[in-house]
């Protein structure tokens, strides 16, 4: 007998299995006399329509019929059982899945009941393919009734979602690894949804670049008044419309992290990146960057020493120069000539020693006084020094220290210092000179020997006369009283405090 005539036999003895399908030719082949179901022929008509029913059905079934549960499947359930098809066939449920078998036990004893069950992604372990795996199905279970309406078998929707489930979990994972980078980062981030820029997450940086303030649910706008006014918002909506990243580099912005403060200023790198949807439409803007504040005040730090020490390198090449050629010009004789460079250079280095550790933000005036002469260890108990606090500016301060180097040597070899009786008094006061903050100087020389002018003007008279008067923009005078020498610089205080 052909095929084409068992199927027209059949469509007049056994019309519920009529058709192609490999499962409806399976189930006719089958000898099911050796089953509790008996016969095909025999079978109750309830069991005959719902098996028609199943084998026109694309979704994987599995009919579970009787108390033992024998297994009748559809072509889409041969896929879900794999290598145990078509051994199932016909075999009872416990037998044919007997790692879950506890499970079918529940199964075939709540809907042999009359009631149904529902899992969704239920984990189960099964053999197949040779191997234990480890799978997650949607499965749901009804009864089937027969002619008396009672419960005479279970009928069972079989969805695999096993690769699902793991997609699930690859994205759950990557998720939470991203929010956790997000959350850790030290850079600030913020996620703005819509062509209002609304914030809809912020990591701890962005909190602490914006003082911690409530931004969540609210337009950048209306969380950050301040930042409204200040071009980034035209950037946000420039980068919403075009579709293209906007970056940013060093930009100032000022940011009020306490309402009853003025806003504080900082420096920020920045991109704000277009995210598109599947539609390639721009619905979101991420917000990445990092405050370079301190980098930004450090490369200004650096480039105002890097100029002042250039305007210093230069300005102290210029007094070696002055102190050269002046100091060979009046000495008498080669030692003379090497003794005055020698002490005079000394006296530079040491004031610029001064300066370096100050890193060049000025020097106090009490610290130059006595940097300069405290080469003079023997002395130092017949010389009074005391005034207030006042930091000079580095000109300044270089150059009154090479005035009392002079002083202090010209005191040593011929004025109150060369004897035993002599004292040295240096103060400084700071008062009004015609209405403005100025500073007076004053060292005078006491019960030494008998004081008279120089009979020439030496580089010392003009370095302390005309070059301290150069650098401080005020008035010096040197007179040589017979009681001692005295020395006066009146300066403003403008020119010579360090802001």
């Amino acid at each position: 007998m052909s095929s084409t005539e068992a199927i027209v036999e059949t469509e007049h003895s056994l019309p519920f299995l009529v058709g192609n399908e490999e499962m409806a030719k399976r189930i006719r082949d089958f000898d099911w006399s050796r089953t509790p179901l008996g016969a095909l022929e025999a079978w109750p008509e309830a069991l005959k329509a719902a098996v028609r029913i199943i084998l026109h059905t694309p979704v994987p079934i599995v009919m579970l019929w009787g108390p033992s549960g024998v297994m009748i499947y559809n072509d889409g359930y041969t896929e879900f059982a794999a290598d145990r098809h078509p051994a199932l066939l016909g075999s009872n449920v416990r037998e044919g899945w007997p790692e879950v078998a506890d499970f079918n036990d529940n199964v075939m004893n709540v809907c042999l009941a009359g009631q149904t069950l529902t899992y969704k992604d239920q984990e189960l372990t099964l053999y197949r393919n040779g191997m234990a795996q480890q799978v997650w199905m949607n499965l749901d279970y009804s009864p089937v009734l027969d002619e008396t309406g009672q419960p005479a078998g279970v009928m069972a929707i079989v969805i695999e979602t096993t690769a699902r489930v793991l997609a699930d979990r690859r994205n759950a994972a990557e998720h939470e690894r991203l929010q956790r980078l997000f959350e850790q980062s030290p850079s600030f981030m913020a996620m703005l949804k819509g062509e209002k820029h609304v914030f809809e997450m912020v990591n701890p940086g962005y909190e602490r670049l914006v003082g911690h303030r409530d931004v969540l649910g609210k337009t950048v706008a209306e969380a950050l008044p301040e930042v409204a006014t200040q071009g980034f918002v035209g950037m946000l909506d420039t980068a919403f419309r075009t579709g293209e990243a906007v970056t940013g580099t060093a930009l100032p912005v000022l940011l009020r992290h306490n309402p009853d403060l003025p806003p504080e200023q900082r420096f920020v790198d920045l991109v704000y990146q277009p995210i598109r949807d599947d539609a390639n439409v721009v619905t979101h803007i991420f917000v990445q960057g990092s405050d370079v504040t301190e980098r930004v005040l450090g490369e200004r730090q650096q480039k105002l020493l890097m100029n002042e020490l250039d305007h210093r390198v230069k300005n102290t090449l210029a007094t070696v120069r002055a102190i050269v050629t002046r100091t060979l010009r009046g000495a008498t004789s080669l030692a003379e000539a090497q003794e005055g460079l020698n002490a005079r250079i000394m006296a530079l280095a040491e004031a610029q020693k001064l300066l370096t550790i100050r890193k060049g933000e000025g020097a106090d005036i009490g610290d130059v006084v006595v940097n300069a002469i405290r080469t003079l260890h023997d002395d130092c108990k017949r010389i009074t020094i005391g005034g207030p606090a006042l930091k000079l500016t580095p000109s300044a301060a270089l150059a009154l220290s090479l005035a009392l180097h002079e002083l202090a040597t010209n005191a040593t070899r011929y004025g109150a210092l060369s004897g035993e009786t002599g004292h040295v008094e240096i103060r400084w006061t700071l008062d009004r000179n015609e209405g403005q903050p100025s500073l007076r100087f004053i060292w005078k020389e006491r019960d030494g020997p008998t004081v008279s002018a120089p009979t020439r003007r030496g580089f010392g008279s003009t370095l302390i006369e005309e070059a301290v008067a150069a650098e401080t923009s005020g008035t010096t005078r040197l007179d040589y009283w017979p009681a001692g020498v005295l020395f006066t610089l009146d300066a403003p205080l403008e020119a010579i405090e360090q802001s």
